[in-house]
């Protein structure tokens, strides 16, 4: 069962959600992601990268960051002068659909509910692998979050945007781990409100308003365009270089 919501089985409740908050039919509750057509209509450069491993459900954060798989500002400086450039390409073709998510992570748990326990604090979970109570803090605005169910777990990299910028030609099986990416800092527990003012955007386009957060944020996000091969813009660059030079020394 393909569970995007806190509450198991609430189809009505959370089209009602999208409905009010405006979220498109290619947005998906559980990260509330409406796609946007960019203004940019070229072709996206592509990039050869061997499609993933299946990820580790138990990856932990390293410490001092909330995220899996982060690297150091100095590598993510290296990662990203190593990106190439291009422009965003189409939505054609796109939806969410080919992005496989949430997959089954073992013990009844799927991919948003494993990120659940990992990012929270003293969370329980039903016998369903359902977070029934727990803490959370939100990386992107600083909102401490006690119900899961306000809560979305958010693609680092959105599914949209990786489209634009490589994915659209993937293979199922390497849009799948994209999508369920536990081992890289693909995926976060944040803010619902934080999410979904986010969207689909990259970082030229859309900050956290958290800024001390900016430092994490912009090397997970060049850490994952690097290890999937994915372009970014130059925009894109200038801003993620802006948030690296935010880490401290």
């Amino acid at each position: 069962m393909d569970r995007h919501t806190g509450v198991r089985g609430g189809v009505v409740a959370v089209a009602l959600l999208l409905a009010v908050s405006g979220c498109g039919g290619t947005g998906s509750p559980g990260d509330g992601k409406p796609a946007r057509t960019p203004a940019g209509t070229g072709p996206s450069a592509r990039a050869s990268t061997p499609a993933p491993s299946p990820s580790a459900g138990d990856a932990k954060p390293a410490s001092g960051d909330v995220l899996p798989g982060m690297v150091g500002a100095a590598v993510a400086r290296t990662q990203l002068a190593a990106l190439t450039t291009g422009k965003p390409g189409t939505m054609a073709g796109y939806s969410r659909d080919k992005f496989t998510h949430w997959a089954e992570q073992g013990n009844k748990c799927d991919t948003r509910e494993t990120v659940l326990k990992r990012d929270g604090a003293d969370v329980t979970q039903d016998s369903e692998c359902r977070a029934v109570s727990g803490s959370w803090k939100s990386l992107y605005d600083g909102v401490a979050v006690n119900e899961a169910s306000k809560l979305d777990i958010d693609h680092m990299v959105p599914l949209a945007e990786a489209w634009r910028s490589g994915a659209s030609g993937w293979d199922a099986a390497k849009r799948k781990a994209f999508a369920n990416d536990l081992t890289r800092p693909q995926l976060l527990a944040v803010s619902a409100a934080s999410n979904r003012s986010k969207g689909d955007q990259s970082p030229d386009l859309w900050q956290p308003p958290d800024k001390a957060s900016w430092c994490q944020y912009g090397r997970a996000w060049t850490t994952v365009k690097s290890r999937y091969g994915l372009t970014v813009t130059d925009a894109e660059r200038a801003m993620l270089t802006t948030m690296i030079d935010t880490c401290a020394s």
